[in-house]
């Protein structure tokens, strides 16, 4: 179980990550905010690996097609998923951002089952359920200043290409070394966010070079957002390494209250009575579906 505290640190790491990336996104838009997390996260990533691999004796590369096309995949779904994920914080609340891409709680054990084979109880699924209930209602929108056009659509839109995307993820770490997979899973963070990097950068420079060069500005607080990203993605990897996708996801839950803490202390947002039970009402499901 000791993929448990891992996950929660990751959720942890990825609330300082996407405050950071959020308060770039006015002049950098959503898919420049986007970039930050790989652009500079990708020296930390770099290190992270170097320092895993050689701290893992016995460790043997396997770079195998699959290990490549899952690489690939998953980092193409990555970037639709943080531009929708900022487009609904920023149409929305720091905090409602965060919990409507917890919705990728079920789209995790769907994409698991369906096409990667995972097998997960029934206690899983209906606590599953019982999340994603809690989390419709947390999210539901409440007046034109809570919940803009487009909102619930991009969160949604990011939970399904998370879910996809860590189930690809984690694939891929099993390719690589499946025998030590904290090792694989912080070298598979350092491949990703390579062809992450030359992808978007070289996109923004065509379409967006406005946008790249307000990502150069603000490189400060750029370097923070992208340490915390690379720290909570090999974190994340090495969860979804040692467990299926759903039960991870459903444990990464608890970077909710932590958003919810986080947007009331950096942004002044505050929940409601009503979303603070149904923030409970998650809990419930999230404990159900991680010890199902």
């Amino acid at each position: 179980m000791i993929w448990i505290p891992i996950t929660v640190g990751a959720a942890a790491l990825q609330v300082a990550r996407n405050a950071a990336q959020r308060s770039i996104m006015g002049g950098a838009g959503p898919w420049g905010a986007t970039l930050v997390r790989f652009l500079f996260g990708l020296p930390f990533a770099t290190l992270f690996a170097l320092v895993a691999w050689l701290a893992t004796p016995g460790a043997v590369a396997h770079p195998t097609p699959t290990f490549w096309l899952a690489c690939a995949a998953g980092a193409a779904l990555q970037i639709g998923a943080t531009a929708a994920q900022l487009t609904a914080m920023h149409r929305s609340t720091f905090a409602l951002g965060t919990a409507m891409q917890q919705s990728g709680l079920l789209f995790a054990l769907g994409w698991g089952a369906l096409f990667f084979g995972d097998k997960v109880g029934p206690v899983t699924w209906l606590g599953a359920l019982v999340a994603t209930a809690g989390l419709a209602a947390l999210t539901w929108p409440r007046g034109e200043m809570a919940m803009r056009r487009g909102a619930v659509t991009a969160g949604l839109g990011a939970g399904a290409m998370f879910a996809l995307c860590a189930n690809c993820f984690r694939q891929a770490g099993l390719a690589f070394e499946p025998a030590h997979p904290a090792a694989s899973a912080f070298v598979t963070v350092m491949v990703v966010q390579a062809m992450q990097t030359v992808a978007l950068s070289a996109w923004l420079a065509w379409r967006n070079p406005d946008a790249l060069k307000a990502v150069v500005a603000a490189w400060r607080q750029s370097l923070g957002a992208g340490f915390c990203g690379a720290a909570a993605s090999g974190l994340w990897f090495t969860a979804m390494t040692l467990s299926p996708v759903g039960p991870v996801r459903a444990v990464g839950v608890v970077e909710m209250p932590i958003a919810a803490i986080a947007g009331r202390r950096l942004f002044k947002e505050r929940l409601s009575t009503l979303q603070m039970i149904a923030g409970l009402i998650t809990a419930v499901g999230v404990a159900m579906a991680a010890l199902g």
